[in-house]
């Protein structure tokens, strides 16, 4: 897979994509379209007739695993937890992107008085949201001044005006922290923001990768050969070949305007008035021809950055915990119904006294954990960490309270919806030890079915009328 035309007409071949033909408004009724077909589990949708505008607009791309496995070039009956484990797997050895001298996303060249970003068609979501959002199944691409270290990292966007978008870059995260860099030289701090590309870019855009790590590199791991990269036309950063809409400007690190509010993935507003946050300066926006418009419905789970979530932070809280070499770890799970971040259910093979413990705090301190993440469950290797029956079982019959261990502080999200409005820095967060402790002499005898008399009831289940 190349780009995103490669993933679409893969998802059309695969009866996972719909063309909608009828005319559909870009204020509410295209949102709310999607959002209504999420939740019936549909398929990705491609707006082809979009009120007022030429170009079509996809959504719903990646709700489902199955569209997560094309995306990860694997079969669509590929389990979650099997494609994170591919993920860490293929992640051990990072491939460098590929410069090239040109791509299809310099077809079209807008500079200076020329940009016009609601030449595109860029929806309203929610009814109380504070406008339209350009960025929600995008990426945006930064450089540490010093270091000369790219980050990839999704971000909303909000359409200002013409040539400007408002941003989120939350406190703590890989561009707040390059921002911070510029404002101690008294520059701005050069972005590009792209929509559209291999869909595994938007992927790894919401990965939580360590500081000091290109999402390129690793997102080359994954395809098994280089990115292809192009340079952009007013700022020296790396462009992804495959992109669609190309946004290049800069961001002062001391000028704000307002900006939000917008309907988050947890399914609330993190405050319902307008937030003075830095903005993009739009200098130059390059474009295919007839470019397709990726976008997110975020609101209530599942949507695509739920799922995207799920495998990306399950897959990188996997990463650490095998870069820290704890031993017995068989499965990570981070549901989409909490995004991926805010609950990680572990198990493990417990191989010595407070093995389990050690788990438990190791996930937590992770770079996927040390953010945002309030509740680990660790559960023995007889339970797979997505079995959620089973997982529900072991809280009931192993887990005793006297052993979750209890942290009063954390580092959170401004998003979460748990904490106050005005002060979501920092969280609790617990540790669910739902194993039988490895050193208890005498651990609960489990009622076994007989091996021989199992296969001998699998023998007659045609002649039973069970098939």
């Amino acid at each position: 897979m190349n780009d995103l035309r490669d993933f679409i007409a893969r998802c059309e071949a695969e009866g996972e994509l719909r063309r909608i033909e009828a005319e559909v408004d870009w204020d509410l009724e295209l949102s709310h379209i999607a959002k209504l077909n999420e939740e019936k589990g549909g398929p990705a949708l491609l707006f082809q007739n979009v009120k007022g505008y030429n170009s079509p607009v996809l959504t719903s791309a990646c709700t489902t695993t199955s569209r997560l496995a094309l995306i990860m070039g694997m079969p669509r009956d590929t389990s979650l937890v099997e494609l994170m484990r591919e993920w860490v797997k293929r992640t051990k050895n990072k491939i460098p992107p590929t410069w090239v001298d040109t791509a299809p996303c310099k077809e079209n060249i807008d500079k200076g008085d020329q940009v016009n970003l609601l030449k595109f068609p860029v929806p309203k979501f929610f009814p109380k949201d504070g406008g339209r959002f350009f960025g929600t199944a995008c990426f945006v691409i930064t450089k540490d001044p010093t270091s000369g270290w790219i980050n990839l990292g999704t971000y909303r966007l909000q359409v200002l005006d013409k040539n400007t978008l408002g941003t989120q870059f939350i406190k703590g995260k890989h561009a707040d922290i390059m921002l911070k860099a510029y404002g101690e030289l008294k520059k701005p701090m050069p972005v590009v923001a792209v929509v559209g590309a291999d869909p595994l870019m938007f992927l790894m855009g919401a990965a939580r990768l360590p500081a000091f790590e290109s999402e390129f590199d690793f997102a080359g791991a994954i395809r098994g050969r280089s990115i292809e990269i192009v340079k952009g036309e007013t700022v020296d950063l790396p462009i992804p070949a495959s992109a669609e809409i190309v946004v290049e400007g800069e961001v002062d690190p001391v000028a704000m305007k307002p900006e939000g509010p917008f309907g988050e993935y947890t399914g609330y507003y993190s405050g319902i008035g307008t937030t003075p946050r830095p903005f993009i300066k739009v200098n130059c926006v390059t474009y295919r021809k007839d470019p397709i418009f990726w976008i997110s419905t975020v609101g209530r789970a599942v949507t695509d950055t739920h799922m995207t979530m799920a495998l990306t932070y399950g897959a990188t809280l996997w990463q650490g915990l095998e870069a820290m070499r704890i031993p017995g770890i068989k499965s990570v799970y981070c549901p989409p119904e909490g995004a991926g971040r805010f609950l990680a259910i572990i198990s493990v093979k417990q191989m010595y006294p407070g093995h389990s413990a050690q788990v438990g705090t190791a996930a937590i301190s992770t770079e996927m954990g040390a953010y945002g993440l309030k509740t680990v469950i660790v559960v023995d290797d007889d339970i797979d960490a997505w079995d959620l029956p089973r997982v529900l079982w072991a809280l009931s019959f192993r887990f005793n309270p006297s052993r979750a261990e209890f942290i009063k502080r954390g580092r959170s999200t401004p998003l979460d919806p748990s904490l106050p409005i005005d002060s979501r820095d920092i969280t609790s967060r617990i540790i669910m030890d739902a194993t039988i402790p490895y050193e208890w002499k005498e651990k609960p005898i489990p009622i076994e079915l007989d091996k021989d008399i199992v296969k001998h009831v699998q023998g007659r289940w045609a002649e039973l009328g069970l098939e």
